[in-house]
């Protein structure tokens, strides 16, 4: 997954509540650049009917010009990020992998946008993707392309690419973002989260170069604070930038570690990198002098929270010198239940009864369960010297917290 939000930034609190994530944009973000992209639907057929022989229905090029006017059609009925969607253009792919996803240019006029939960520790988010090509099958974030008028099961097919959305970042920090957060009492700075509803190092950005571009921005400013989270190894190729930006502004990296198995992590998350990759990126990462820390999440009752799982995790995550550890309970929306739940019955049938008790009413496990999590994960962080929570550092000054203390209280969530 895309990283869930309950990766992101776990609730600090023992039962690990969770929370949803906020919407990316206004109903009519970029609307006024759609009269240039209405220029035709997102795939035809280039196939000829033969001259000497009469066509059975409509010929190839009529039929053109009827997807045409119907893509026309359906786009001017829908408003706001829906409709740029629909009428978003191809975006150029050097991949021929027919298992690729399918890549549009979605045009944006914001990258950063508020988030004003009083659930999350962040202020502000940056997703330079809409969809995630891992296809995590629990993924909470597939709801995104809901908004789109798209199906929730299409969140890994059709990937949105923000594409030049880096060049409104200076005048958006210079114009929205705050020095003086109100959660910190105007002493730290607002925090921007990257990578809440779409991992910013899935494989589009090594064509696209979002999340890179973004960074580039980000580094010509002092004092910000910017946390990423990724379960990809990718994260390793802006060193440079991760470096310089953490020499005038606090720096998180989060690593997405939901299990050591990698058998079960290609189940689940079938096209993200595996799990040694992750942790050997969370060790060069720290050597580089990064802060960087570990969400073995989301923990999936009946599949990864036996015996030794969630503990197998904590231990390679204090081997590779994570700095902090954490877990939230799966957080399982409609559109995420569309993808899992079949999931579930095809591959741990014995456990669809539980999960339809547990969330066919609603979208956490039961609270006594998140609760005995909760105390297992304290156990694990104080056995680990996981003393360190970013999400209570963000409310210091930067000055504080370019390079984390090790002094916080491990008890909590």
């Amino acid at each position: 997954m895309s990283p869930a939000i309950h990766d992101v930034f776990p609730a600090p609190t023992p039962t690990l509540s969770l929370f949803p994530d906020c919407p990316e944009h206004s109903p009519n973000d970029g609307a006024t650049k759609l009269a240039q992209l209405c220029d035709g639907p997102r795939g035809s057929s280039n196939e000829l009917v033969p001259a000497d022989c009469p066509p059975q229905g409509p010929s190839a090029q009529v039929n053109k010009l009827l997807a045409r006017e119907d893509a026309h059609a359906k786009a001017t009925k829908l408003v706001g990020i829906a409709r740029l969607a629909a009428s978003s253009p191809r975006a150029d792919s050097r991949r021929s992998s027919p298992e690729r996803p399918e890549y549009f240019v979605l045009p944006v006029r914001s990258i950063l946008n508020r988030c004003d939960s009083n659930r999350v520790p962040f202020e502000w988010t940056i997703n330079p993707y809409r969809g995630c090509e891992f296809g995590c099958k629990y993924c909470y974030a597939r709801y995104t392309h809901e908004y789109m008028e798209l199906d929730a099961t299409e969140f890994e097919k059709k990937i949105f690419v923000k594409q030049g959305a880096d060049a409104y970042l200076p005048q958006e920090i210079a114009r929205k973002y705050s020095y003086e957060s109100a959660a910190s009492g105007g002493m730290a700075p607002e925090h921007i989260a990257i990578g809440t509803a779409t991992d910013p190092y899935q494989p589009a950005e090594k064509e696209y170069g979002v999340t890179r571009a973004c960074l580039e921005e980000l580094v010509r400013r002092d004092g910000l604070s910017i946390s990423i989270t990724t379960k990809s190894n990718q994260v390793l190729r802006d060193l440079d930038l991760l470096r310089r930006i953490a020499e005038k502004s606090a720096l998180f990296v989060n690593m997405t570690i939901g299990t050591t198995r990698s058998r079960l992590a290609r189940l689940l998350e079938p096209r993200a990198p595996q799990p040694a990759l992750r942790l050997e990126a969370v060790k060069q990462l720290r050597e580089a002098g990064i802060s960087t820390g570990v969400f073995a999440s989301p923990l999936l009752p009946g599949i990864t929270d036996r015996e030794g799982d969630l503990e197998s995790v904590a231990e390679a995550a204090h081997a590779a010198g994570a700095q902090w550890f954490t877990s939230g309970v799966l957080f399982l929306t409609p559109s995420s239940s569309k993808v899992f739940m079949p999931f579930l019955q095809e591959k741990f049938p014995r456990l669809v009864e539980k999960y339809r008790q547990w969330y066919a009413r609603n979208t956490y496990a039961p609270e006594e369960y998140r609760k005995r999590i909760g105390e297992r994960v304290a156990r694990l962080r104080q056995k680990y010297g996981f003393d360190i929570r970013p999400w209570d550092e963000m409310k210091r000054p930067v000055r504080q917290v370019a390079q984390l203390s090790l002094n916080l209280n491990a008890t909590g969530i």
